[in-house]
């Protein structure tokens, strides 16, 4: 009896305890499901090791708390500039500033900020389509020595510059199309190391009345069609030009025009005498020009330099320079010129304003009666000639074989003015050499 009670009491002990451990070991299961489903024990690494619990997610706002605000720009925005047209000013000259390597007087230092028209080497205006828009019209970096590979995508990026002046300069490459900019009227790349052709884009800016090319290395022929442009000045000497000049050399407008220390061929164009009225100055000087000397020079009536020295131009003088009662430096030197020195010619130094005649190293036998004058006061220099009774001329036998060759040229003696009438008074003070535009041209600035 006693047994049977104990029996008893454990079934019902049994029956109470098993639907807990069942419901406890169920419990244990669906936990483990629901840690696997949010990424506990989850590995990246594949090894089956646990992985350290992912950060919140950064829109997770679980916390109650704003997002954080995004770090502002260090890129400069358009509204921080004065206007538009300054921004991409900015932009462009940043660029450029990036490609320079190297700086001796450290320009660059001052291309920082909002205010490119602070920057050194910049100047601003107003261009005549915004009049109240100020953006970069100018750039002047004459004399800055800065080194670039090229200035393309640098100047023809600055749609309102107005003159871009870079004489002395490390540039290179060949100049970029800039018939972009509408305002553009002088350009000056002298001194530099551009090279490839002559630069044909400057053919298209019609407003262009400055163009100075000098001590470059360009190359080939010259286009007639920059002799149509209505420039001032033309600057060209001191690259390696050459071919003819072009016949209608004559029609440009130009009143400053160096073509010196080149290797320009053929005779100086007869279509000089177009010029008559614009040309001032012009510089031949040390080519390999050739033909007779024309006698259209003498209708050049405002020229107050001609300077054809150093090349291989034959002939008389045409008595038709008596006419030039303007000329001040008339420069002939180191040619093939013969025949006697013209009175009329050296009576330019009382009846006009001749202040030097340079015929030295060429072939006259003989000189007019005012230029004996002209030898004692050391205004006109005919040393290594063939003059008798003049000191420091060739050698007899050095004239006589020249003197024998056939010549072709024609002796003019028309003087196509009347110089009773227009006889000019001699200038009170003569100019030096040196204070002539164009001679000016001649002078490269010291090596960089």
């Amino acid at each position: 009896m006693a047994i049977r009670t104990l029996l008893l009491v454990l079934c019902i002990i049994f029956l109470l305890v098993s639907p807990s451990l069942s419901g406890r070991t169920q419990l244990e299961r669906q936990r483990k499901a629901i840690e696997i489903s949010i990424g506990v024990g989850v590995g990246g690494s594949g090894s089956g090791s646990e992985s350290p619990t992912a950060s919140p997610s950064p829109t997770d706002n679980s916390c109650g708390c704003s997002p954080p605000a995004s770090p502002p720009s260090s890129e400069p925005q358009p509204s921080d500039f004065p206007n538009l047209k300054q921004y991409y000013a900015y932009l462009v000259i940043q660029r450029f500033k990036r490609s320079i390597t190297c700086d001796p007087n450290g320009v660059i230092q001052t291309w920082v900020g909002y205010r490119p028209c602070t920057y050194q080497g910049f100047y601003c205006a107003a261009p005549p389509d915004s009049p109240d828009t100020p953006t970069i019209a100018s750039v002047d970096f004459n004399g800055f020595r800065l080194c670039a590979p090229t200035v393309a995508g640098f100047v023809d990026q600055l749609p309102d510059v107005a003159l871009f002046h870079a004489n002395s300069n490390n540039f290179s490459g060949p100049i970029p199309d800039l018939t972009g900019l509408p305002y553009l009227y002088e350009l000056d790349v002298s001194n530099n190391l551009h090279s490839g052709p002559f630069p044909a884009d400057v053919l298209a800016l019609s407003n262009l009345i400055f163009l100075d090319l000098r001590y470059n290395l360009f190359a080939g022929s010259v286009p007639a069609s920059v002799f149509a442009l209505d420039l001032d000045v033309l600057f060209l000497n001191n690259n390696n030009f050459f071919r003819p000049l072009p016949a209608d050399l004559g029609s440009s407008p130009v009143a400053y025009l160096t073509l010196a220390n080149n290797g320009f061929t053929g005779p100086i164009p007869r279509s000089i005498c177009n010029a008559s009225k614009t040309l001032v100055e012009v510089l031949f000087l040390n080519n390999k020009l050739s033909g007779c000397l024309p006698y259209e020079i003498g209708l050049l009536s405002i020229a107050t330099v001609f300077d054809a020295g150093f090349n291989q131009v034959t002939g008389p003088i045409p008595w038709s320079f008596g006419c030039l009662l303007k000329v001040e430096q008339l420069n002939l030197a180191g040619n093939l010129l013969y025949g006697e020195v013209p009175d009329v010619v050296c009576r330019l130094a009382k009846d006009g304003n001749l202040a030097n005649l340079s015929l030295s190293g060429n072939y006259f036998t003989s000189l007019g009666l005012s230029c004996w004058d002209l030898v004692k006061s050391k205004v006109l220099d005919v040393r290594h000639n063939c003059i008798v009774g003049l000191p420091e001329q060739r050698p007899p036998s050095e004239c006589s074989k020249f003197l024998w060759r056939p010549k072709h040229c024609p002796v003019s003696h028309y003087i196509p003015c009347s110089l009773s009438n227009c006889s000019v008074k001699p200038a009170t003070s003569k100019s030096k050499s040196s204070e002539y535009m164009t001679y000016k041209a001649l002078h490269q600035p010291p090596p960089n």
